[in-house]
């Protein structure tokens, strides 16, 4: 009997095996892990990065970095907290930042976007300066859009099932499908076993076909791929639109073998597409197997967006109400690059965005990849600033004959901006000196509401800048401002800073 209970037992491992299906981790394995050691219940990854430090002005005096307006570690961040779990994902400050919208104004006539700044007492460093830059991009109304091919590459594997995964996805795709226009195309492939074209090139005309096509999708199988983004790349290529919007839309909660297994040859793919005009979003879906490293990785590569979708509320959000900013290009190739002010600035410490940090010779380099900004996007930027009276430590320069600065005498910094339009692919340059009127004694209540953000970001991270900021201090410089509790997206962050010391225990 136990020979026979034995042979039975291996009998069906290895049928669930072939099957693609892993006993030991729970979930379906594709056969491609490098390393078997990381088969693991829980295969969530974060993209991890080591925090800026403070540089010393006559070192470095420039600060360069990309442009980003993903929003997903804030969305990972609120579902842990809603549901308890003591482990907030990938605290990316700027991702958190820009999930927000802030008092920007809107761009000139002519202007690609407007600029503003504003630098004030540091909440958590009585020794600091805090340093704010906001970007903001032109609104575009819908009859002024330019037509829209997207095509939806959706994960079917067996881990997509459930409430919030794929059957998420399928309400957000049906609330797109509300928002079509005549001059709009939308594409269906799906991957797990094998690459499927559900439905190809739907128009306007054809949207009772294209709900029921989104409808009929259910999960299921192992997830070896076959070619599903080739497919989906040929599909986008065979419905291209000449100045218009062509676009991939990854929906997966994190398996990612969609027909290339080698992350070289990918993103070697994804570029190459994305230079000749098709573009590749991401949508992630569900916990404990979520790819965070390689999605964030796959939208950067493909000039789109990476958000998290953790409620049809979400959805809606990213689909719907922020639709031109998600999917139409206003500037490509975003570069920032701060010249600091020696006279004025002893040393700074950009707050975020490490994974967009660029060379200072890349921002010359037209060759050289940044972020996209959509119509209507915001980007918001943090620094703290150490000026050259404070007694705050900063690493030595070691630098006996420093380059002069080109910065003019009275100003704290030069801000210089490098984009392309959406058909261009060669750069302009806007320069914005920063002088002393950006100064402000007291935080408005666009300060206080960022600087509440990093605050969270650090406590939560151990952050060793955290200073004197606690969560307690933090809930009450949000409750200091009582319009945060008319915008339904920030009175929930203050929501869930309240609950935050029942997790941590702080």
């Amino acid at each position: 009997m136990k020979r026979f209970l034995m042979f039975f037992w291996i009998c069906t491992l290895l049928a669930l095996n072939a099957c693609g299906y892993d006993g030991f981790a729970g979930k379906y394995w594709d056969g491609n892990y490098e390393d078997e050691s990381a088969i693991i219940v829980d295969n969530e990854e974060d993209a991890e990065v080591e925090p800026n430090r403070f540089v010393n002005v006559l070192a470095s005096p420039l600060s360069t970095f990309g442009a980003d307006v993903d929003t997903a570690s804030y969305s990972i961040f609120r579902r842990a907290v809603t549901e308890a779990r003591n482990n907030f994902g990938p605290l990316r400050t700027e991702e958190m930042l820009n999930y927000f919208r802030y008092d920007y104004p809107q761009p000139e006539e002519g202007a690609p976007f407007s600029v503003s700044a504003e630098m004030t007492p540091c909440p958590w460093n009585a020794q600091t300066k805090l340093l704010r830059i906001g970007l903001a991009t032109r609104r575009i109304p819908a009859e002024e859009r330019p037509a829209s091919n997207l095509v939806f590459l959706v994960d079917v594997s067996g881990s997509m099932s459930g409430h919030d995964r794929l059957d998420l996805l399928k309400q957000g795709m049906l609330l797109l499908v509300d928002q079509m226009r005549p001059v709009d195309r939308i594409s269906i492939v799906t991957y797990a076993s094998s690459q499927k074209l559900i439905l190809d090139g739907g128009t306007y005309d054809d949207r009772e076909s294209i709900r029921r096509a989104i409808n009929s999708l259910n999960a299921g199988g192992s997830t070896n791929g076959g070619s599903g983004i080739i497919m989906a790349y040929n599909v986008a290529q065979k419905h291209f639109v000449e100045g218009g919007n062509n676009r991939i839309i990854l929906g997966t909660d994190g398996d990612l073998n969609v027909g290339i297994t080698s992350p070289a040859e990918l993103k070697k793919l994804v570029e190459q597409k994305r230079d000749a005009g098709i573009f590749l979003s991401v949508l992630g879906f569900g916990v404990g197997n979520l790819k965070d490293r390689n999605m964030t990785a796959l939208a950067k590569n493909g000039n789109g967006n990476y958000s998290y979708i953790d409620t049809i509320t979400e959805a809606q959000k990213v689909l719907v109400n922020e639709i031109s900013e998600t999917l139409f290009v206003a500037a490509k190739d975003v570069k920032f690059q701060i010249e600091f002010n020696p006279a004025s600035v002893k040393g700074y410490r950009l707050i975020g965005y490490e994974l967009r940090k660029l060379n200072d010779r890349d921002f010359n380099d037209d060759r050289k990849d940044s972020g996209d900004i959509g119509a209507g996007h915001q980007v918001t930027v943090l620094y703290e600033i150490v000026d050259i009276h404070s007694a705050y430590p900063i690493p030595d320069a070691n630098i006996k004959n420093p380059k002069p600065s080109t910065v003019p005498g009275d100003a704290w910094f030069s801000l210089s901006i490098r984009y392309k339009s959406p058909e261009s692919s060669i750069s302009q340059l806007l320069t914005y000196p920063m002088d002393l009127t950006i100064w402000r004694d007291a935080l408005s209540s666009d300060m206080i509401f960022a600087s509440a953000i990093a605050q969270v970001a650090m406590i939560l991270s151990k952050s060793e800048f955290v200073g004197s900021a606690t969560l307690s201090s933090v809930l009450a410089q949000l409750q200091s401002v009582p319009d945060f509790t008319q915008d339904i997206y920030k009175n929930e962050f203050i929501q869930l800073v309240k609950k935050l010391p029942n997790l941590t225990g702080k």
